[in-house]
C-alpha cells in the first residue's frame, strides 16, 4: 500500500501513520531500529530497495529524505509505504524542497521509533563537512557512508580518518569482508613465516584496495605495494610475498576466486561480488562500533609503510602521490632503462609509471541530478556514481 501526501508536515504524516495502522492492523512492536537514509534525487530507489531487502532480517522503520533543489519554494512531500510495498518495514519517503532540502534532526524527530536505535546512512556520498557534526549524525548510533563515491580515494580516506568517531563505518570496508575472511583463514593454515611484502591490486579509485592494504600491512608488519589496474572499481588480487613463496588470492571474474599457495594445487573459492543489499544487511547486524575498521582507518592508514604505488591505468589522483610521499620509504621503484614498467611480483610487467612520477589530474566528479517537480509521484532513476564492486 502506497499513500502520497503533498505539501504536508511531519505531524500530519505521524497522524496518517496511526490512522493506517488502526485501519489495517499494522503494529510496530517488532521494529528493532530506525534507519534514516539521506539520499539524493534520482538515486533514492536503489538505496530503498537495499534497505527493504535488509528489513526482512532486521525489521525497522525506514525514513528516507530525498534532497531536491534548495532554490524552489519550501515544501515537504511524502510517500508512505506499508505492507507488501515496504518489505518487513514501514517506509516513509520525504521529498524536501527549499529550506527542507537540508535534512535536520527536527525534521525526523516526530517520526523516530521511541527507545529504538538509530542508524543513519548516506548512500551516495561522504557527508560534509563531517558526519558527526550534523544533527542527524549526533543522534545516530551508527553512521554508514560510502567512500567509493569519491574521485580521490586516498584524500577521502585520510579525511575520514581525521574525523572518525566510534560508530562510523564505510561500505568500502564492508564490501571487502569476504576478502578479509579468506586471507585470515589462509594465514591461519599456512606454515609460520614472515610476510615481507603485500601487493594489493585493483582499481585505484576503489577504497577497498587501500583499506585492505593498510589492514594487511600493519597487521603483518610488511611493506605494501598498491597496483592500480584498469577496469571496474573493485579489488582484483592480493599477493603475500614470503620467503617460502607467494600466497596469491585472485578473483578474475565476479563469483569465483583462485587461491595459489607454494607446494599446493590451485584452489577455487566461491567469493561473489557483494551487492548493496548484502552490505547493508551486514551493517545492520551490529549496532556497536566496528573496532577493526576504526583501527585501520585511524592507525593503519597512518602507520602503513608503502613500498610503491604502481599506476597501470593512468588514472591515479594527486592524493596517491602525496600518500606515497608521506608513507614511502620502502624499496624504490624498479624502473628499467628506457621504460616505465615496474615488475610485478608474479613476473608480469605493468606498463605504467609510479604515482610519484606523474599523476594526471583527477577526473571531475559526476554531479548527481536533481529532479524538479513532484518526485513523490515519479522520480527518474539514474546510475549511481562510482559503483563499487569489491
Amino acid at each position: 500500500m502506497i499513500v502520497s501526501m503533498e505539501n504536508t508536515t511531519t505531524s500530519a504524516i505521524d497522524k496518517k501513520l496511526n490512522q493506517l495502522r488502526d485501519q489495517h492492523g499494522v503494529v510496530t512492536l517488532g521494529r528493532v531500529l530506525t534507519l534514516v537514509i539521506l539520499a539524493q534525487a534520482g538515486h533514492s530507489e536503489a538505496a530503498l530497495e537495499a534497505a527493504n531487502f535488509a528489513s526482512h532480517e532486521h525489521p525497522c522503520r525506514i525514513l528516507v529524505h530525498v534532497a531536491h533543489s534548495s532554490a524552489e519554494s519550501t515544501r515537504l512531500d511524502a510517500q508512505l509505504r506499508m505492507g507488501g510495498d515496504a518489505g518487513a518495514s514501514e517506509v516513509i519517503v520525504l521529498h524536501g524542497y527549499g529550506e527542507l532540502a537540508e535534512p535536520t534532526e527536527t525534521l525526523f524527530s516526530a517520526l523516530l521509533l521511541p527507545d529504538a536505535p538509530i542508524v543513519a546512512w548516506w548512500p551516495h556520498t561522504v557527508p560534509a563537512p563531517t558526519p558527526h557534526t550534523s544533527s542527524i549524525a549526533r543522534i545516530a548510533h551508527r553512521r554508514i557512508m560510502d567512500s567509493a563515491r569519491s574521485e580521490d580515494t586516498f584524500e577521502t580516506l585520510l579525511d575520514l580518518s581525521r574525523r572518525y568517531v566510534p560508530g562510523d563505518t564505510d561500505l568500502a570496508w564492508t564490501r571487502a569482508t569476504n576478502w578479509r575472511i579468506q586471507l585470515a583463514a589462509v594465514l591461519d593454515q599456512a606454515e609460520p613465516a614472515p610476510v615481507r611484502e603485500v601487493v594489493v591490486e585493483g582499481c585505484g579509485h576503489s577504497p577497498s584496495v587501500v583499506l585492505v592494504g593498510a589492514w594487511l600491512g600493519t597487521r603483518l608488519d610488511a611493506e605494501v605495494t598498491f597496483v592500480n589496474n584498469p577496469g571496474p572499481r573493485r579489488l582484483d588480487r592480493v599477493t603475500l610475498v614470503r620467503d617460502d613463496g607467494e600466497i596469491v588470492l585472485e578473483r578474475p571474474g565476479r563469483t569465483v576466486a583462485v587461491l595459489r599457495q607454494p607446494g599446493q594445487p590451485d584452489q577455487q573459492i566461491a567469493m561473489p561480488v557483494r551487492d548493496l543489499k548484502a552490505c547493508i544487511a551486514e551493517e545492520l547486524r551490529r549496532l556497536d562500533p566496528d573496532e577493526v575498521y576504526g583501527e585501520v582507518l585511524t592507525t593503519g592508514l597512518h602507520d602503513v609503510r608503502v613500498a610503491d604505488i604502481v599506476d597501470a591505468a593512468g588514472e591515479l589522483t594527486p592524493g596517491a602521490s602525496r600518500f606515497l610521499a608521506e608513507h614511502g620509504g620502502g624499496r624504490p621503484a624498479e624502473t628499467p632503462a628506457g621504460g616505465s614498467a615496474r615488475p610485478r611480483t608474479d613476473g608480469a610487467a605493468e606498463q605504467a609509471g609510479t604515482a610519484s612520477a606523474t599523476a594526471p589530474a583527477p577526473r571531475p566528479a559526476t554531479a548527481p541530478g536533481t529532479e524538479p517537480g513532484d518526485a513523490t509521484r515519479s522520480e527518474r532513476v539514474v546510475t549511481a556514481p562510482g559503483e563499487e564492486q569489491a
